[in-house]
């Protein structure tokens, strides 16, 4: 009878699988390749094997590039302090087992689960799916400053820290081969609008690169540089304590570096910087770091947002009113669980977006198994920052340090939260190398226009 009973369950069990089987099977659409896809779809490839190879699920991640870009990493990419190689992750790579299509999402239909995606070349195509990923990240936010889109240059990319490292070395470059002191000037003047993160490691990083560079121009001075920081409000780094900003800014102006507070750009016009406090001057080197927005293509969706275009989510980070839908990151309204205020959000850091998407690929498996969602829940555990080659600012639950402490904080932070053990070794090697050898101080500006030597040699003799 035992017998009987057990070749029936198999039987049924069998029947189950096959009628399984035969169904099409999940798929999970992931846009963006930025720290909440890939992570996403790195978790989501791992938990999900099984299905992957018994072809139950598919997981599809598209990205306009790639690649994904550990950020924090830019400003020593851009000071030479890193190889840019070395701070991308190819999505091909770490994602083997997802289909990754380079496009961009222009519309979103979550009524019909639909979305349409742009392809690097070949016209649009709709891709249908039953889960959907939303983290596009953001965009640079900016404002209506005459002459800004025509001489300022965004720090959210690596193709943006290689072209400032390009440029700010070319432009000692030129202030060391004229005699015109107006030129010079205007070559030397470096403006960074924005005093968040990004724009303190970025004006830090530069200045002393640039400054580490001027020993193979004798003719120039550090004096004969002039370093400039906007910012409107009335504090650097609000990510930290009042103390630790102030301490940022007595660092940087120890090194003859301008930091203007409570201070606005009013124009930019062909380089010619005017600036609410009345003073103005000539820059050849506009970074713009105030900010970021939400990326634009949420408008394009039926999925609901906040008053500042962000996808309202629940703290299990589901978008709100819609079944299948997620989201997490820049991009994302996700209710911060660590604090007392239930109006409170979680901030747009490297720190929750890596935090976020571990839940989130835990909850699309929950999801698809039926299981009940969990919430995201993480303190913030502090921040790090760069000020240049041993030079750095700490704050780590609620311990603060300064200098070189800091500055060893915040590589060893970072070093063990960029993603793959290969590119671990490649930082550490780049580092490591680093001890022994000063960094390469040139200017590869041909990169930015490789054609104009050809062009030029192909033009018939005058």
């Amino acid at each position: 009878m035992q017998t009987v009973w057990r070749i029936c369950r198999r039987v049924v069990a069998e029947q189950g699988r096959i009628a399984y089987v035969n169904q099409a099977p999940k798929h999970v659409l992931v846009v963006g390749g930025g720290y909440v896809g890939m992570y996403t779809a790195l978790r989501l490839q791992r938990r999900l094997r099984r299905q992957l190879r018994a072809g139950e699920v598919q997981i599809t991640v598209v990205s306009p590039q790639s690649y994904m870009t550990y950020q924090p990493f830019l400003p020593e990419a851009a000071a030479g302090s890193l190889e840019p190689r070395h701070v991308v992750v190819p999505l091909r790579k770490v994602l083997k087992r997802a289909d990754v299509l380079n496009g961009r999402v222009t519309k979103v239909e979550h009524l019909r689960r639909t979305a349409v995606v742009e392809r690097i070349e070949g016209g649009s195509v709709e891709v249908p799916y039953d889960v959907i990923v939303m983290a596009p990240g953001s965009v640079a936010r900016t404002l209506p400053i005459p002459g800004l889109s025509e001489v300022g240059i965004g720090f959210k990319t690596v193709g943006e820290a290689i072209y400032l490292r390009n440029h700010v070395l070319a432009r000692l470059d030129v202030a060391a081969s004229t005699d015109d002191l107006v030129l010079r000037k205007r070559a030397l003047t470096f403006l960074v609008i924005g005093g968040g993160y990004a724009g303190i490691e970025a004006f830090a990083e530069l200045e002393d690169m640039a400054h580490d560079a001027l020993r193979y121009y004798p003719m120039l001075k550090p004096a004969d540089m002039h370093w400039v920081l906007v910012e409107a409000s009335q504090r650097i780094l609000p990510e930290v304590s009042a103390p630790m900003g102030v301490y940022t800014a007595d660092v940087l102006r120890k090194r003859n570096m301008d930091l203007r507070l409570q201070t606005r750009v009013e124009s930019l016009t062909g380089g010619h910087v005017v600036l609410s406090d009345g003073d103005a001057f000539d820059a050849e080197t506009v970074v713009w770091t105030a900010g970021v927005k939400p990326n634009p293509v949420l408008a394009m969706t039926d999925l609901t947002l906040d008053d500042k275009g962000r996808l309202v989510c629940t703290a299990d980070l589901a978008i709100k009113g819609a079944l299948g839908a997620f989201s997490a990151g820049d991009c994302a309204a996700v209710p911060d669980k660590s604090k007392d205020d239930p109006e409170a959000l979680c901030g747009p850091s490297a720190q929750h977006a890596v935090r976020q998407a571990k839940v989130l690929a835990d909850n699309i498996v929950r999801h698809l198994a039926g299981e009940p969602l969990k919430d995201y829940e993480h303190a913030y555990a502090g921040s790090v920052a760069s000020l240049g080659l041993g030079k750095g600012v700490a704050e780590v639950y609620g311990i603060k340090l300064k200098g070189f402490p800091a500055w060893f904080m915040h590589r060893s932070y970072h070093m063990s939260r960029v993603p793959t053990f290969n590119r671990k070794v490649r930082v550490v090697a780049d580092w490591t190398l680093a001890l022994f050898f000063r960094r390469e101080a040139v200017s590869l500006g041909a990169l930015q226009d490789p054609r104009s030597e050809f062009l030029r040699a192909s033009q018939p003799p005058t």
